[in-house]
């Protein structure tokens, strides 16, 4: 087995230490952030990922996991995994300050042999960056390899450990191959390719599912405008084996760490070697409208947000999770609170000080029940299982005004009715049975003539 060391003790970094020990290796995480490496040490998870601290204890009891603050003086692994941050900077390009500070510190310490593995997600080209600086630095024997992360957080330790291909790009057909060794006894395809192509395929993929989302957002806009269903358009679009029923959920938009910040460097990319990147344009468009259709449909019932008190079920940028790095949810709330409403943000899993730190204009209440009473609207933007058996009658007759928004179509319309809500969802009809009005006249509607709105 390996000597493993991985930089950076984020959300991909802890999954790929804990997953690497529990496939035999020895596996040395590293990251600068005191706390954070203090809690590894002891078994404790500094992120919410279901599976994830009980991997990581594990990989300490057997030895197979040790933790470093800072960068060591001098490194015997054979394989450097960097799994840094690379934040969105102005105009959608990628900051990649910790990539470069991290190879720069890591060069003189490195074993002659060591391969560098990039899982941060960067802009194509930069492994190539990250081989010069090697270069730069006397390390000359050094190969660098493309191994981009396909983790969806909520279920990262499961993608990783039973992934659905695993990407190898490099120059140096040798170092590809010692990589792809570290990933024997997972079952697998691999694909391998030069670098470049390697950090395309990362991003071409995630635009690719964003696109997915706001492709049915948009067509959910059109079900309202046509009386039609679009939970029921989405399942019949799925049945088809060419399109497929996941990423299809209509809904307030795509957020999280990953599809803003790699659509924006992706469309950046292209627009800076003079590609013309129109629909990855028009998708992050859709997925900004997204959110203020939330605003427009309140209005539409509640008349003004002037004054009113409107509670937001959900701030994680989507559930299983305690990101809120470009939370739909928490854009939703201050888009509600800008128009002149009082909003309160509750969320079964992430602290109060996480949501305050960002938002602290918003208010954060622990108790549904209370968070409700009074409420002129309920707006669920985070789909949280918690939500689907929350006391909605009690909460009903709590409210001022009982409204509830759906922004994720993930409660029965029907259900939430009879407990007392007007139920609003995204591109489905205000209310049960017929799309469209019976005496609206067919030939007119083929022509174009007659508009039949529904929230």
């Amino acid at each position: 087995m390996a000597r493993i060391a991985v930089v950076g003790c984020g959300h991909v970094g802890l999954v790929a230490a804990g997953a690497f020990a529990s496939l035999g290796h020895d596996v040395l995480a590293i990251d600068i952030d005191a706390d954070r490496v203090r809690m590894v040490r002891e078994g404790r998870s500094p992120i919410y990922e279901p599976g994830l601290e009980e991997l990581l204890q594990r990989a300490l009891e057997a030895g197979r996991l040790t933790v470093h603050e800072g960068f060591p003086a001098s490194l015997d692994s054979e394989f450097v995994f960097l799994a840094v941050g690379t934040p969105a900077s102005t105009g959608g390009a990628s900051d990649l300050r910790a990539v470069r500070d991290a190879v720069s510190s890591l060069v003189p310490a490195l074993h002659p042999d060591a391969v560098i593995v990039n899982k941060s997600t960067v802009p194509i080209g930069t492994g190539n960056i990250i081989a010069q600086i090697a270069k730069r630095a006397g390390a000359d024997s050094v190969s660098v390899v493309s191994n981009p992360e396909f983790l969806q957080e909520g279920t990262a330790v499961h993608n990783f450990l039973e992934p659905d291909r695993i990407v190898l790009g490099s120059d140096d057909p040798g170092a590809t191959a010692r990589v792809a060794a570290l990933y024997e006894r997972v079952d697998a395809p691999i694909l391998e390719t030069d670098l470049r192509t390697a950090e395309m395929i990362k991003y071409a993929s995630n635009a690719f599912l964003a696109t997915k989302v706001s492709f049915i957002n948009e067509m959910a806009s059109i079900c309202e405008a046509v009386g039609a269903d679009i939970s029921v358009v989405a399942e019949g679009m799925g049945q088809d084996a060419r399109i497929g029923s996941q990423f299809l959920r209509a809904g307030i938009g795509w957020g999280g760490s990953c599809f803003p910040k790699d659509v924006a460097a992706l469309e950046h990319t292209a627009s800076t070697f003079g590609a013309h990147p129109q629909l990855l344009r028009a998708v992050i468009e859709i997925n900004r409208e997204q959110r203020r259709r939330i605003l427009q449909k309140a209005r539409a019932v509640l008349g003004t947000l002037e004054s009113r008190r409107i509670v937001v079920l959900g701030a994680a940028f989507k559930p299983n999770t305690d990101d809120i790095r470009e939370s739909p949810a928490l854009e939703v709330a201050d888009l509600l609170r800008l128009g002149g409403a009082s909003v309160v943000v509750h969320d079964p899993h992430v602290p109060t000080s996480v949501i305050q730190r960002e938002f602290p204009s918003l208010e954060v209440e622990r108790d549904l029940l209370a968070a409700a009473a009074g409420a002129d609207a309920i707006v669920l933007a985070t789909e949280w299982p918690e939500f689907r058996d929350a006391p909605w009658s009690e909460m009903a007759a709590a409210m001022r005004t009982p409204l509830l928004l759906d922004g994720r179509n993930f409660l029965d319309g029907q259900q939430l009715r009879d407990a007392g809500f007007t139920y609003r969802g995204i591109g489905r009809p205000a209310q049960e049975g017929p799309a469209a009005d019976a005496t609206t006249d067919e030939a007119e509607l083929a022509q174009g003539l007659v508009m039949v709105g529904r929230e």
